[in-house]
């Protein structure tokens, strides 16, 4: 077995860039296949889970105004 030093043992979360520090913002990070979404305001509560398939979907569909109900 080789060390492999500095590498994360979970998800690294990045934050939007127009995030304005209020608090009022999603985390996202990839991990393994997934996206994983959370509040950053509360990062040890609910984890929503994404197949990247999904996730190009949500983004896709909130680009475009689309709410997502149908």
């Amino acid at each position: 077995m080789t060390a492999q030093p500095n590498r994360p043992m979970g998800p690294i979360w990045r934050k939007g860039s127009a995030s304005a520090g209020g608090g009022e913002c999603v985390e996202v990070a990839t991990w393994k296949s997934s996206v994983l979404v959370r509040d950053s305001r509360y990062p040890s509560r609910t984890v929503l889970e994404f197949t990247q398939s999904q996730w190009r979907s949500f983004v896709h569909r909130i680009g475009n105004g689309d709410p997502g109900r149908d």
